[in-house]
């Protein structure tokens, strides 16, 4: 089904040509592969801000810094660049349902959440794909746990997502290559945890009583080798998959640190238990507990910011 109100752009990329300038056959004047500076346990700088949409109840806008290579001499051309993570949230509500809907005893969440055309290389639809109808059903299935439904019968609440920059899932040296196909939509991992995290700043902002903040965070095992010989896989904490050869698995969790309850858990790749992993090799549960750590990290960002905010509205700052 298309959109026939609209123009739609090309469904294949649209970003800048790259020119057979800027792919040198000279091997040092050949970007390279942006590289993890960071330890394996930081997480990347994060922005958060409440309250940037005045019509809406109440949103949030949230900001992770993109990977660079320090050891690059390359013109700084768009084409060229590594993607950050840029999210923008609105919640509209609670409000009373229709009078023809059934009668609910508790509040009833709907998600939205849509890539902007665009958000990523290969340029977005307008309407919904498969892929942002998951990442809706999975921050439904995070939020559904954390909001005190029951104080608001027969009323629905809205959360609006909109990616105004999305992961990329791998290098664009690869994609024009075609060397590698083992990091395919391992993007939408980093998209879905900040997804979580800016969209309970937003229902913190909008006043709705919730048990605790819930806060994303996500974990993966990669392989960052580029020697003939296959390198051993490293346990990371926010990756980013254009900083990474292979991507083994990855772990999202929702987390509430107040109730240490995970409310949503998403794990993807091939992972091991403990008792099925091999010498050397990260297991399911070490998976899912460096994912909480990485909630926790995104959990202090979205405290601080949500202080910020009620400071602000009651003139302290």
């Amino acid at each position: 089904m298309t959109d026939r109100r609209r123009i739609n752009g090309p469904s294949g990329g649209t970003s800048t040509p790259i020119y057979s300038s800027y792919l040198a056959k000279d091997p040092k004047e050949i970007p390279e592969r942006p590289t993890r500076t960071r330890p394996p346990n930081v997480l990347r700088k994060m922005f958060l801000k409440t309250g940037v949409t005045p019509s809406a109840s109440g949103s949030a806008y949230l900001e992770l810094e993109a990977s660079k290579n320090p050891n690059s001499t390359a013109p700084g051309l768009a084409s060229l660049s590594t993607s950050g993570l840029k999210l923008t949230c609105t919640v509209h509500g609670p409000r009373p349902l229709p009078k023809s809907a059934p009668f609910s005893p508790h509040i009833i969440l709907t998600t939205h959440v849509k890539y902007a055309p665009f958000a990523t290389r290969k340029r977005r639809g307008y309407l919904r794909d498969n892929s942002e109808r998951d990442l809706g059903v999975h921050l439904e299935t995070a939020l559904r746990g954390v909001i005190i439904g029951d104080r608001w019968p027969k009323s629905g609440v809205e959360v609006i997502i909109t990616i105004l920059e999305g992961e990329e899932d791998q290098w664009w040296g690869d994609d024009i290559g075609r060397g590698a196909i083992g990091a395919a939509e391992w993007g939408m991992m980093s998209v879905l945890s900040g997804c979580i995290t800016v969209a309970s700043a937003a229902i913190a902002d909008a006043g709705i009583d919730c048990v605790d903040v819930v806060a994303g965070g996500v974990a993966a095992v990669v392989r960052s080798g580029n020697g003939g010989k296959a390198p051993a896989p490293a346990l990371v904490l926010d990756p980013i998959p254009s900083e990474h050869k292979e991507i083994v698995a990855a772990c999202i969790v929702g987390y509430l640190p107040g109730r240490d309850e995970i409310t949503d858990l998403w794990v993807k790749g091939e992972i091991g238990h403990d008792n099925d992993a091999s010498s050397g090799s990260a297991s399911y549960e070490e998976l899912a507990d460096n994912a909480v750590q990485a909630a926790l990290g995104s959990h202090r960002v979205l405290v601080a910011a949500l202080k910020e905010t009620a400071d602000v509205k009651l003139g302290r700052l």
